[in-house]
């Protein structure tokens, strides 16, 4: 494929050609994907229109270095920060769409992601259309203290909007999806899915362990072992989210 790039895989540590869905042939390891290359996924060509482009975090808590660290990760992703939002179609249908990217600080949720996401449920609200959020994130942006802490808050009431509404909220978990996000809206959704081998949870593994002082199952808070334990609703194959997506809004989008 003209598309395809050479790549050492992380997890089996073979060199790869990955095409446009990432994936490695050998362990199935699924390479990270920028907001870009998400949307190529599923939306519509040329349909997605970004809102609140513009917003960036401040400092609200006026810690040293925190802004540099800011400038330094806006450079590296050329994103303005972790979340991306905007409207887009499906084969036709339209919806809102919220990407997280991994890329900005580790996909940690400040301040402007947490509005970026509540913004994205709030316009799915007044307009009736579903709401799709991406995750990828290792939590609450500590940098903000107890503003980052309080996203959760936030994001898990737009949620509750939508719910009051009758508005289909779906949430796609990417690897990895941890922390304060799935501690408050990314385990809200109507319909939750997930990519394969994702890792989901709240505390990391070691954490965990520590404080049980038991060893965990093999692939514990894998999508897989999510999946089996009720946590998710389904585990959706890169090649397979357009079309999932489509059945999904068009099972759950409210008729006139």
């Amino acid at each position: 494929m003209s598309n395809e790039v050479l790549k050492r895989c992380p997890q089996c540590q073979k060199d790869v050609q990955v095409g446009e869905h990432k994936i490695c042939p050998y362990c199935n390891f699924h390479f990270p994907l920028t907001v870009q290359e998400r949307l190529d996924l599923f939306a519509d060509e040329g349909s997605f229109k970004e809102m609140s482009s513009g917003m960036q975090s401040m400092n609200p808590i006026s810690l040293a270095g925190y802004e540099e660290k800011l400038k330094e990760n806006q450079k590296k992703s050329s994103l303005s920060d972790a979340a991306s939002i905007g409207r887009c179609t499906i084969e036709g249908k339209p919806v809102v769409v919220g990407i997280m990217s991994f890329a900005f600080m580790g996909g940690s949720m400040g301040s402007v992601v947490g509005e970026k996401i509540t913004q994205a449920m709030i316009e799915g609200a007044l307009s009736g259309d579903p709401v799709v959020i991406f995750t990828a994130s290792g939590g609450a942006r500590m940098q903000e203290g107890i503003f980052s802490l309080m996203q959760m808050a936030k994001t898990a009431s737009a949620a509750a909007l939508l719910e009051e509404t009758r508005t289909p909220l779906f949430l796609v978990l990417t690897n990895p999806t941890t922390g304060g996000v799935t501690a408050s809206f990314a385990m809200l959704g109507d319909v939750i899915l997930a990519e394969p081998g994702a890792i989901i949870g709240f505390a990391g593994p070691r954490v965990i362990e520590g404080t049980i002082g038991e060893k965990l199952p093999e692939g514990f808070q894998r999508s897989e072992f999510q999946l089996e334990k009720g946590f998710i609703d389904s585990i959706v194959e890169r090649k397979k989210l357009r079309e999932t997506l489509s059945f999904l809004i068009e099972t759950h989008t409210r008729r006139a």
